[in-house]
């Protein structure tokens, strides 16, 4: 069983003053292996007065690169798409022989293809805070287990060691700084189990992305889950196991990704993950980011994206 959800997202910033802009680079198209099949999509950018390329990251994400020809007082982003989402089970899936038992170490011709993810942070940063990456390490459990075991305990283990917070500033915390905190937004969170993941010899990359959440059908008296069905950026981390491929862990929630994790960029760091970013003359910004989301009781025409988006800086993060 499938359901078609019809998303609008809304990305605006507000100038006090006439401004130049650099080139904006957008990534808020669900990347090529995203398993929610996207039925249409389009990209609306304002002022009118701009041209638009499409391109592939080094990394196969899709992004635009947005050129506004004229100075302007406001940028807005507006993505309309369609997408279904049909249930799956994440566990679905079989591992090498080799990458069954953890720890395991990846073949060597494959660890050179994988360097960008398996590159880690100095365990002790050059500041004065206490080395709480490396006590963090040395305290989890390295002994020989099912790596499907050894996954998800890490990522429960993190979901309880971590609170979640929505923070609004831009930029990620430092695996150090979200250790001393005990607190962190999604981003914060994916870019320490990235981060812890390379450390433990496993290749890691930081994941951007929408989060659907859809309501029950039937509500558990003691649910605390959303009373109607939410959609929000969020962020979360793929691991890639020798077999599976990569596999989506969220340590904010503590579950593997699911059907409602939609990926708009993955990358080795969360730098060149941002869903809009670029470059704009010195002034006051206010900044406004919307989203609505709703079912779609029957099937609409199937359309490929498109690659020719009607002419219809940087939000940088993931808010939830």
């Amino acid at each position: 069983m499938s359901i078609h959800l019809a998303l609008r997202h809304t990305t605006s910033y507000a100038y006090d003053r006439q401004v130049s802009l650099g080139p904006q680079v957008v990534r808020l198209r669900p990347a090529p292996h995203s398993r929610a099949r996207v039925l249409s999509y389009s990209l609306k950018v304002e002022p009118e007065d701009h041209f638009i390329h499409w391109q592939q990251d080094p990394f196969a994400n899709y992004q635009s690169r947005v050129v506004i020809t004229k100075p302007t007082r406001a940028f807005k982003v507006t993505v309309d798409l369609v997408a279904e989402i049909a249930v799956y089970n994440p566990f679905d899936f079989f591992l090498e022989p080799q990458a069954e038992q953890f720890p395991f170490a990846y073949a060597p011709a494959l660890a050179h293809d994988l360097a960008p993810y398996l590159s880690t942070e100095p365990l002790t940063p050059q500041t004065q805070l206490t080395p709480l990456l490396r006590a963090y390490l040395d305290g989890l459990d390295r002994s020989p287990r099912p790596t499907v075991d050894a996954l998800v305990a890490l990522n429960q283990q993190l979901q309880s060691d971590i609170s979640y917070l929505r923070r609004m500033e831009h930029g990620v915390q430092t695996p150090e700084q979200t250790l001393q905190l005990r607190s962190g937004s999604c981003r914060d969170s994916a870019w320490l189990m990235v981060q812890l993941l390379r450390h433990l010899g496993l290749a890691a990359r930081f994941v951007s992305g929408y989060l659907i959440e859809l309501k029950a059908d039937v509500q558990a008296p003691d649910s605390h889950s959303s009373p109607g069905d939410s959609a929000d950026l969020h962020a979360w981390c793929e691991v890639f196991l020798p077999g599976a491929g990569w596999v989506g862990l969220d340590p904010t929630s503590g579950l593997l990704a699911g059907e409602g994790h939609i990926p708009l960029a993955c990358t080795p760091s969360p730098a060149s993950a941002a869903p809009v970013e670029g470059g704009v003359n010195a002034c006051e910004v206010t900044f406004s980011h919307h989203m609505t989301m709703q079912r779609i009781p029957e099937s609409p025409r199937v359309d490929q994206p498109d690659t020719e988006p009607q002419r219809a800086q940087s939000w940088p993060w993931p808010t939830r």
